[in-house]
């Protein structure tokens, strides 16, 4: 396992700041505005001699009775056991504070390697008076900045050098990377936290606790995951903060990022138009999806519900039409169990290949039985289909027009593939060539 370091410190000491500075680029929501960074962040960092995982934190307040404070506060601490070894952050524009103090008190109890580093020194001045924190009675002190990246390789240099030896060769894997994606406050953190079993990210029923993407490492079954749990994607118009602007912009990413999405909708609201185009992006990144229709528990049933709701899902969501739907509660745990299998059933046929002669005689069947319509008074004759990727499956087929295949003739197709080879949970994309290879048409597909 790669060494974990995490950053920890005070509300808006730069921590989000030297976070992108070690990553290369921006990734955490870095803002003005104390307490933006709400939870733990992971980043795998490549850039240096020796890779580790970077963990940002939401600021450490030792004493408070707010309680979403007192949650990020728990966030730390977390970290922090997690850690093989932590940078305290402070602010050596503000200079010592008791709450420094209160925490380099904890770091004394803490058996691993601590990093004191006093962030936003930009020169001399600040960095004689960031003496001050010698008061602490550490032997080391690095003085950095962030932001202009003064000091920090050499801090990193000999980061690197208290980090335990690499172990062997880890055992190769495949890891289904899952993001969670959904408007605000329909219980994605709370159901992240009962897919992994305790507390890893801010529950809050406040609408908007999560702002950044938080990834963790997990395995389930013997399988090993990455678990995104994204910010709520807000409409548009709705997004007047810079700060949810940037959380809509990072949920994005982490689709871009995942194999598998889970498009979570609060079962008391019903389908919404903000569902719908969460559920778009998506589809138009071709990525796996499962429906999961949160707080199940909370509707008044009878035996009709479950198909009711299951079409207003199909209804909602016509493009999505091969996205299998778990109706569960997080709050109750009711049917939690099956998510995960059906991420697995989802990433098997995300991953799938069928062999080219497979393929052409379920092809050549497909187009015997049902010819494609005629495309400017000629025949639309095909030779040939070959699988050219996965995640998602993407086929390459070869015919005289390839600019002129009708959609429903392309919707055809897919359902034939579907059936026969059993990718009934996936998205497929279809491309189609001409004799030329720069002759080639190609839209995602969106058949049901």
């Amino acid at each position: 396992m790669k060494p974990i370091v995490a950053i920890v410190g005070r509300p808006n000491v730069g921590k989000s700041t030297l976070f992108n500075r070690l990553l290369g680029h921006r990734r955490a929501i870095v803002d003005d505005t104390p307490g933006v960074t709400r939870d733990r962040n992971y980043a795998t960092i490549n850039r240096f001699d020796k890779p580790f995982i970077l963990i940002d934190t939401g600021g450490f307040e030792p004493v408070t009775e707010d309680t979403l404070l007192r949650q990020m506060r728990e966030q730390s601490r977390l970290a922090m056991e997690e850690a093989d070894v932590i940078i305290f952050m402070m602010d050596g524009r503000s200079g010592l504070t008791p709450a420094d103090i209160e925490v380099a008190e904890m770091l004394r109890r803490v058996r691993k390697p601590v990093f004191y580093v006093v962030n936003k020194v930009d020169g001399d001045k600040l960095e004689n008076e960031s003496a001050e924190f010698y008061s602490l009675g550490i032997e080391k002190l690095y003085t950095i900045s962030a932001e202009h990246n003064r000091g920090v390789i050499d801090m990193v240099e000999d980061l690197l050098d208290v980090f335990p030896p690499a172990d062997a060769e880890e055992e190769a894997g495949e890891l289904t990377r899952i993001a969670v994606v959904g408007r605000p406050n329909v219980g994605k953190s709370s159901l992240v936290n009962r897919l992994l079993g305790f507390e890893r990210v801010v529950a809050n029923p406040t609408a908007g606790t999560t702002r950044d993407s938080v990834d963790t490492l997990f395995t389930c079954n013997k399988k090993p995951y990455l678990l995104i749990d994204t910010a709520g994607i807000r409409r548009k118009g709705k997004t007047t903060q810079k700060l949810e602007k940037y959380s809509v912009v990072d949920a994005l990413r982490s689709i871009e990022r995942a194999d598998v999405v889970l498009v979570v909708i609060s079962a008391e609201d019903g389908v919404t138009e903000q569902d719908e185009r969460i559920a778009g992006y998506v589809h138009e990144a071709g990525k796996g999806c499962v429906f999961v229709i949160n707080k199940w528990d909370c509707l008044q049933k009878d035996n009709a519900t479950f198909g009711v709701y299951t079409e207003k899902i199909r209804d909602g969501f016509k493009y999505l039409a091969y996205a299998p739907i778990t109706f569960v509660s997080a709050k109750t745990g009711q049917r939690i169990g099956k998510i995960m299998t059906t991420v697995d059933t989802v990433m098997e046929q995300y991953c799938r290949r069928v062999s080219t002669a497979d393929l052409n005689r379920v092809f050549s069947e497909a187009t015997d039985s049902h010819h494609a319509p005629l495309a400017h008074g000629r025949r639309v004759k095909f030779y040939f289909a070959t699988q050219v990727a996965v995640r998602p499956p993407s086929f390459v087929i070869f015919t005289n027009q390839p600019d002129s295949i009708h959609f429903s003739y392309e919707r055809y197709l897919i359902n034939r593939f579907r059936e026969a080879f059993g990718f009934d949970g996936t998205p497929l994309h279809l491309m189609f060539r001409g004799r030329d290879k720069n002759d080639t048409h190609h839209r995602p597909s969106k058949a049901a």
